[in-house]
């Protein structure tokens, strides 16, 4: 799991071991926040064990589209994984998990707090002093505690509840849902921030921890700035739409060919952009001197810049915007972006075989992580990984005919 894949046709493929080569992950993860954690590891080498209940992962019924029975919604965020189908329910179950967790540096797991006691598996009475390198990271939707702790989260609610879905849209939208599971992608990622830190900690105390991690607070730590300027004059944010509460010129404007984003963040970008478009006298215009004198009459602005723009060509006016130092982009569909030029450049399309993916955006000089496997089928090396961690073949065979192990998903 943790080789590269040299001689393999295809694109952002990994060409090294990786970072993270040599680390065991045991991911109970299940859904999004915590797939997509466990991917962001194995891109990079690390060995992650994907267990599933013997219903299986329920986004791999997430669509159309699906892929040999599993849908998009569970093929984006699972590739490089090996798959277990377990009935942790049971307490043979258990036991080979808690085999599977021997050598093991990572435990992820998304059950509802509690669950883990329940089963006589918390870190603090069990884990941590069975294995005490051990990093347990949890991820829930309120934390364990608190007038909400221990309840169930999802992404479109914790939008909801933070704030994010108020602060989304426009006056005539009202509040609304942001297209991109936010809420769950920032979870996997602040999670894997945080599973490295204990593991970096872990080299200077030798000890593993427990991390908390819940949709809710890292839903929340993505107000910025509007809860830095409510914190700073007391004023409920409202949603603006494109137009950014700070800053103008920034945001969506119309020209002849499609729209385009401006994305001026100083008062010298003003003045290059101006002179760009042979708006020199606006700069000086008592209205727009300055970023505040921009935000005041935001409206005259945009009334004059899309005078200017309605006959240019977007596309090319962008390219000659950025190539004068100017932030700009057109507007563009996933299927237009997915086949950009810049984004095969970058390898942001990964392929192998029929197997087809977003890239890793983390690029590394040394140790290059990418594509090493395609999504697992369910329980596709459940025989393997039980034969790596010293299961003989009659115990893997006793494990099935009892429903521990579960070669095919349950309904």
């Amino acid at each position: 799991m943790t080789d590269a894949v040299p001689m393999a046709q295809g694109k952002g493929l990994a060409l090294s071991p990786g970072a993270l080569a040599g680390l065991k992950v045991i991911d109970l993860t299940r859904v999004l926040g915590g797939p997509y954690c466990t991917m962001i590891l194995s891109d990079h080498g690390a060995e992650v064990v994907k267990i599933e209940p013997p219903q299986g992962d329920e986004v791999r019924d997430w669509g159309p589209p699906f892929v040999e029975g599993s849908a998009s919604y569970f093929i984006g965020v699972n590739r490089n994984k090996k798959s277990l189908a377990l009935d942790l329910g049971k307490p043979e179950g258990r036991e080979v998990l808690m085999r599977l967790l021997d050598g093991a540096d990572v435990l992820i797991e998304n059950y509802k707090p509690g669950a883990m006691e329940k089963w006589g598996m918390g870190y603090e009475e069990v884990l941590s002093k069975r294995f005490p390198k051990l990093v347990h990271c949890r991820v829930s939707g309120f934390g364990p505690d608190g007038p909400l702790g221990a309840l169930p989260g999802y992404d479109a609610v914790i939008q909801a509840m933070v704030g994010l879905m108020s602060i989304n849209g426009d006056p005539n939208s009202g509040p609304t849902r942001m297209g991109t599971p936010i809420v769950d992608l920032a979870t996997g990622l602040y999670s894997a921030i945080a599973i490295l830190m204990a593991l970096q900690e872990r080299t200077r105390s030798g000890q593993g921890q427990f991390l908390d991690m819940s949709l809710h607070d890292c839903g929340m730590a993505l107000l910025h700035p509007q809860a830095a300027n409510y914190f700073l004059n007391d004023k409920r944010p409202k949603a603006t739409g494109n137009p950014h509460p700070n800053i103008s010129p920034y945001s969506k404007y119309r020209t002849k060919t499609c729209e385009i984003f401006l994305a001026v963040g100083n008062d010298p970008t003003f003045r290059k952009v101006s002179k760009f478009l042979s708006l020199d006298s606006l700069p000086d215009d008592p209205r727009f001197r300055t970023n505040g004198d921009r935000l005041n009459n935001r409206d005259t602005l945009t009334e004059i810049l899309e005078a200017r723009l309605a006959a240019e060509d977007g596309h090319d006016l962008c390219d000659r915007l950025l190539k004068a130092g100017v932030p700009a982009g057109p507007v563009m569909h996933v299927d237009e972006a997915m086949n950009a030029p810049h984004t095969a450049h970058r390898q942001m399309v990964t392929e192998l075989g029929s197997y087809r993916g977003l890239g890793t955006p983390i690029k590394m000089s040394r140790t290059p992580g990418g594509t090493r496997a395609a999504p697992p089928r369910f329980n596709e090396h459940g025989d393997d990984i039980l034969a790596r961690h010293g299961f003989t073949a009659e115990e893997v065979a006793e494990l099935k005919s009892k429903g521990i192990v579960v070669a095919a998903r349950r309904t």
